[in-house]
């Protein structure tokens, strides 16, 4: 049987100006799965956060096809950051996607990209 609140959400997307009288029980139920789905997503942001990987400048100018004075500009104009990782210079995985365009993890691994 469907959740009293999946309905809710059904109704809102579809009739956004709709006034509606709901039942106690089934706010709550509203509510608890608002605060779920949020706790979810936010879980997935941090351990996406905690999973970002560092590829070195070799890499970062093969994946984007640029060359190394290309990669000291955009450092300089901040277009792509180097950050220090381990004592080495790195650039950060999700700061070349954003460039690229990918808003999903492209299942690049930057332990394999000089291996390809």
């Amino acid at each position: 049987m469907e959740r009293p609140a999946n309905k809710i959400i059904d109704l809102a997307s579809q009739f956004p100006e709709i006034s509606l009288t709901v039942k106690a029980a089934d706010l709550i139920d509203m509510v608890n799965y608002c605060v779920s789905k949020t706790r979810q997503e936010l879980e997935q942001q941090i351990t996406d956060a905690n999973t970002e990987t560092y590829p070195s400048k070799q890499q970062v100018m093969k994946i984007l096809g640029v060359s190394e004075p290309t990669l000291s500009r955009w450092n300089k104009s901040g277009y792509l950051m180097r950050v220090t990782v381990g004592g080495t210079r790195r650039y950060r995985m999700s700061d070349i996607q954003r460039i690229l365009g990918v808003t999903q993890k492209s299942g690049f691994d930057s332990r394999t990209a000089d291996n390809k």
